[in-house]
C-alpha cells in the first residue's frame, strides 16, 4: 500500500527535494510497485509521479490513460502532445517558473550512474537527460526502493522462518535418497535427487521459480549448473556433491528462503574437499562478522563491504581467482530481491545494509573437479539484530556415515549390471581406486595453468541453462 507520509520522511531521511517515479510500458517495475499498480495493469503511455519531500504529489498521465494514477493522492496533469510532455514534467518539478521557491533541486529516480548498478537502474538515459535539463541533480533512488521495496514486515519474516524449515529439511530428504539409491542401486542420477526435493517441497506447499541445484563432481564446480533429464550426471560412492535449494510458503507476500550445502558420498571425508570447505566456511563466517560489527555500532554499512570482508579470507588463501561470483543478493518475494546485493566484483554495490531486510552470504570456490559454496541467509531486524538463518555448515556432510539405508532397503546387488562384463567393471572399479584426486593447492594448478597458452579453463561451453546464481 502506497504510504505518502513514509514516502516523505524517508526523503528527508535520504536529503531529497522528491523522488520522480516514472514508467513506459511497464519498464520500471520497481515504480509500478511503490505506486501499487498491479502487475496486470496495462499501460501503453508514459506516466509520471512526483512526491515532494514536503506538499502533495503531483501526477503526469497521457489523456487515453488518465486513470491510471486515481488510486494515489495529488493533483492530476493531463498530456497529448509531446510538448505538453515536456512541459509538464518541468510543472511536476517545480521547474516551470510558477512555484516560487519550491523548485526541486535534488530529485531521486531509478537511475544509476554510468549504469553501475544494473537491477536499479530501470529510467531509460534519455528521460534522465531531461530531467536534468530542467536544472535538476538526478541521483539514485536505491536506498529509497529498498525501504519501500526491500524491508519486510513481521509476517513476512515469520514466512521466511517457516520456509527455512522446510528448506534445511530438504538438505536431509536428498541425502537420505542419495544413502538409499547407492545402497540399492549403486548410483543414482542428478535430477532424480533433484525431483525427492521438488516432491518434498509439494508435501509442505513450498513453491520455487526453479528445481533446485544438484551437481556432482564437475558439476558442482559449475555456478548455474543446472541438471536436465537425459544429459545430468550419476553419483556414486566417493562423488562430491552440491545442492543449492530455494523456496517459499504458497501465499501472497512470501519470501525465499535460499541455501546451499554440499557432501560426499562415502564414510569419510578426503581432506582435499575439507581443506577447501574450511577456507569457504571461514569466507561465509567473515561476512557474517562484518555485518554483526557494523549493526552493533550502529554504523552505516554497504553491500560492497560484505563481499570484500568474504572475499579477502579467499584471496588469501590463494583461491582468489575461483570465487567468481558475489558473496550474496537480496532476497524478498523473488529469490533475487531488490535490496542491496553484497557485491564488490560484478558491482560496486553502495546501496545500505537496512534494517528489516534479508540477504545471501554464499561464497564458492570452483575448480576442475568439484566446487564448494556454503550458503546462509541473514536478516537485519529493526533494532539491528543480526539473524543468521540456515544453520551454517561446518564440515562436509558424509553421507553414508550419517544417512544409513533406511529399513526395507534392499543391498545392493553383487551382481554385474545386466549387459556389462564382470571383468569390465572389475576393471572399471580398479581404475577408480587407484586414480589420484586432482590437487587442489593453488601453486600446483597455478603451475599446470602456464604451460597452458589459453589460461584457465572456462565453463561458458559447458554451462546448461539454469537459475541466475549468486
Amino acid at each position: 500500500m502506497f504510504d505518502l507520509p513514509a514516502i516523505q520522511s524517508a526523503l528527508r531521511d535520504f536529503g531529497f527535494d522528491g523522488w520522480l517515479l516514472a514508467d513506459f510500458r511497464s519498464s520500471n517495475v520497481l515504480a509500478r510497485r511503490v505506486l501499487g499498480i498491479a502487475d496486470d495493469v496495462h499501460t501503453s503511455r508514459r506516466f509520471f509521479y512526483f512526491v515532494p519531500a514536503e506538499g502533495a504529489p503531483r501526477k503526469l498521465v497521457h489523456r487515453i490513460e488518465s486513470g491510471v494514477l486515481d488510486h494515489l493522492p495529488g493533483e492530476k496533469n493531463v498530456y497529448l502532445k509531446w510538448q505538453e510532455l515536456e512541459a509538464g514534467i518541468a510543472k511536476l518539478i517545480g521547474r516551470d517558473g510558477q512555484d516560487g521557491g519550491s523548485a526541486a533541486k535534488t530529485v531521486a529516480m531509478e537511475y544509476s550512474p554510468r549504469n553501475a548498478n544494473p537491477y536499479v537502474a530501470r529510467v531509460d538515459a534519455g528521460t534522465v537527460e531531461l530531467v536534468q535539463s530542467l536544472g535538476c541533480e538526478v541521483q539514485s533512488s536505491g536506498d529509497l526502493i529498498q525501504r519501500f521495496e526491500a524491508c519486510w514486515d513481521d509476517a513476512q519474516w515469520q514466512s521466511h522462518l517457516d520456509s527455512a524449515k522446510v528448506t534445511c529439511a530438504a538438505f536431509d530428504v536428498a541425502w537420505q535418497f542419495i544413502a538409499d539409491g547407492v545402497a540399492r542401486r549403486g548410483a543414482v542420477r542428478e535430477t532424480d535427487v533433484q525431483q525427492a526435493i521438488m516432491e518434498h517441497f509439494a508435501r509442505h506447499k513450498i513453491v520455487t521459480d526453479h528445481p533446485p541445484i544438484v551437481g556432482v563432481g564437475p558439476h558442482s564446480g559449475d555456478p548455474h549448473y543446472a541438471p536436465q533429464a537425459g544429459s545430468d550426471a550419476e553419483m556414486r560412492e566417493g562423488d562430491f556433491v552440491l545442492v543449492d535449494l530455494w523456496g517459499k510458503l504458497d501465499r501472497p507476500g512470501a519470501v525465499y528462503s535460499d541455501y546451499t550445502r554440499v557432501a560426499y558420498i562415502g564414510r569419510e571425508v578426503p581432506e582435499e574437499y575439507q581443506r577447501i570447505f574450511r577456507i569457504v566456511a571461514a569466507a561465509r563466517d567473515a561476512g557474517i562478522d562484518c555485518v554483526r560489527q557494523a549493526m552493533s555500532a550502529k554504523q552505516t554499512l554497504q553491500g560492497w563491504q560484505v563481499d570484500d570482508a568474504a572475499r579477502r579470507v579467499i584471496e588469501e588463501a590463494g583461491y582468489g581467482r575461483y570465487f567468481v561470483h558475489r558473496t550474496g543478493h537480496s532476497i524478498g518475494q523473488e529469490t533475487h530481491g531488490n535490496g542491496a546485493n553484497m557485491d564488490n566484483l560484478e558491482t560496486h554495490d553502495e546501496r545500505r545494509v537496512l534494517p528489516r531486510t534479508c540477504f545471501s552470504i554464499e561464497p564458492g570456490i570452483y575448480l576442475d573437479d568439484f566446487g564448494v559454496r556454503s550458503e546462509i541467509n541473514v536478516f537485519i531486524d529493526n533494532d539491528s539484530q543480526v539473524h543468521v538463518t540456515g544453520e551454517p555448515q561446518t564440515e562436509v556432510t558424509p553421507i553414508l556415515r550419517d544417512y544409513e539405508p533406511r529399513p526395507g532397503t534392499p543391498k545392493r546387488a553383487k551382481r554385474p549390471r545386466k549387459g556389462i562384463k564382470t571383468a569390465s567393471r572389475q576393471a572399471v572399479k580398479a581404475a577408480r581406486a587407484v586414480r589420484p584426486m586432482r590437487s587442489t593447492k593453488p601453486a600446483k594448478r597455478q603451475k599446470s595453468m602456464s604451460r597452458k597458452s589459453s589460461g584457465p579453463r572456462t565453463r561458458s561451453a559447458k554451462r546448461q541453462s539454469g537459475r541466475r546464481r549468486s
